[in-house]
């Protein structure tokens, strides 16, 4: 469904980036950003630009907030120094969360400092992925 979303929002609203989109029973969450930081009035044009699933769902448009999720490479890359929750599809370690500070980021995995380890982690084993506030 986000690549859906992405597709249609890129064609008619280009400068709004979706970051997330989360769907939870009849509720569909989308995350956004802008370049000049996100408006109410992006908020509204957002919803309504996705006025079809206002039929099966509650729609409720944000911007991404403190904990801000990662979601592309380049969002990882943007945030390189920050602390980060890394939420994983198979457990790392006995794990199947890591929280540190993101030190790399490529086009295939990120590069996370957690605790005493350095780990490399593919895009492909993130079920989600955020910024801990306060950094």
């Amino acid at each position: 469904m986000q690549s859906e979303i992405e597709t249609r929002l890129a064609a008619s609203a280009p400068d709004i980036e979706v970051l997330l989109v989360e769907c939870s029973g009849d509720t569909l969450r989308v995350f956004i950003d802008h370049p000049q930081g996100v408006t109410l009035a992006h908020c509204e044009r957002v919803t309504e630009l996705l006025s079809e699933y206002r039929e099966s769902y509650t729609i409720e448009v944000s911007s991404p907030g403190e904990d801000r999720p990662l979601t592309k490479p380049q969002h990882f890359r943007r945030f390189l120094g920050h602390r980060a929750r890394l939420r994983l599809r198979t457990q790392h370690d006995g794990h199947k969360s890591l929280t540190g500070e993101l030190v790399g980021a490529s086009e295939d995995e990120v590069t996370i400092a957690a605790g005493d380890a350095v780990v490399a982690v593919p895009y492909e084993q993130i079920t989600r992925s955020n910024l801990v506030p306060g950094d």
